[in-house]
């Protein structure tokens, strides 16, 4: 597995491609995905430039066997407390089960942590989202409080489960 940053150009038709093979696996989970087409897979690649030279988002091409199969990123929320990072992933429904998210996930903790003042990542999903929650217990981060969440995909519940884990020394 490789992260590498997007390439704007480059990556669109790939990108799109893999995001119109994996609608019904993300439609679940993802408000995005009501949005998804070609118009914001470009929106979404081009400002990602923008996102990394401003330090809101950090986002990677997650490519496996030389085949792009999903996005991962660090994040900083303008309402999340100071020192923290939030990180996202998704795949392709054929990426899964092989310990991908895991991997990506890890790296994307190791790279936060390395940002100046980050002392706490965090990972949210919906708690019916099983499978998203196993990557934060398989790191070793604390499940955190559930809180409730406006359920915009058609498969959340209306809360949000937060995992965290602090840095090393914290």
């Amino acid at each position: 597995m490789t992260l590498r940053a997007f390439d704007a150009e480059a990556d669109l038709p790939e990108f799109f491609q893999v995001i119109e093979e994996s609608l019904d696996h993300l439609r679940p989970w993802m408000p995005w995905v009501a949005e998804h087409g070609l118009d914001s897979t470009t929106r979404f690649l081009a400002g990602r430039a923008e996102r990394w030279a401003s330090g809101e988002e950090y986002s990677y091409a997650i490519v496996l066997d030389g085949a792009l199969v999903g996005s991962c990123g660090v994040i900083r929320y303008a309402d999340a407390p100071a020192g923290t990072r939030e990180v996202g992933y998704w795949l392709h429904p054929a990426a899964t089960g092989r310990g991908v998210a895991t991997r990506a996930a890890r790296a994307m903790v190791e790279q936060a942590f390395r940002l100046p003042g980050v002392d706490r990542v965090e990972i949210h999903h919906d708690p019916a989202n099983v499978t998203s929650g196993a990557v934060p217990a398989r790191l070793g981060f604390t499940r955190g409080n559930r809180h409730p969440s406006e359920a915009v995909a058609p498969a959340e519940t209306g809360e949000m489960q937060v995992w965290y884990l602090l840095a090393p020394g914290s």
